[in-house]
């Protein structure tokens, strides 16, 4: 198998994602929709723009995922102070519940992978990776 990088990067991604909705598949979330909850559990009430960064999805892509979301009921905007060119999103009842959902399948889904590494090594790998991720965007404006 190739080692490179990259190539488990990709790999591995692939894995996860096909885990996340085998996990979420009873909740009809789609493509995109368990990173905006996830996100919008820590940032409820975010403008477009931040979500948009803080999950690295295309602004334009994002606002077709947050009207589907929207629709089933998951996410509302509102404008504060009448201002119609800034709305912030945020989890209605039923998104926070799917909200709950998609954080404990990424929980279950992070046991499962880090199974038999010691603590220690765990640890060490965060570290890394999050530098790896510091060295490609700015991690202040992240999650």
């Amino acid at each position: 198998m190739n080692q490179s990088f990259h190539y488990l990067l990709m790999i591995n991604q692939a894995l996860f994602q096909k885990k996340v909705f085998n996990g979420l598949i009873e909740t009809g979330l789609t493509s995109g929709q368990p990173k905006v909850l996830d996100y919008l559990s820590i940032h409820d009430g975010s403008i477009q723009k931040d979500i948009a960064f803080g999950c690295q999805i295309d602004p334009a892509t994002l606002t077709g995922i947050l009207k589907i979301m929207e629709e089933k009921g998951l996410i509302e905007r509102r404008t504060l102070n009448g201002n119609q060119r800034s709305s912030y999103v945020y989890l209605t009842d039923i998104g926070k519940e799917k909200a709950e959902k998609v954080a404990e399948t990424f929980l279950a889904i992070e046991t499962e992978v880090f199974h038999g590494i010691e603590k220690n090594e765990r640890e060490k790998f965060m570290n890394i990776f999050y530098k790896i991720c510091s060295n490609m965007t700015d991690t202040e404006r992240l999650q």
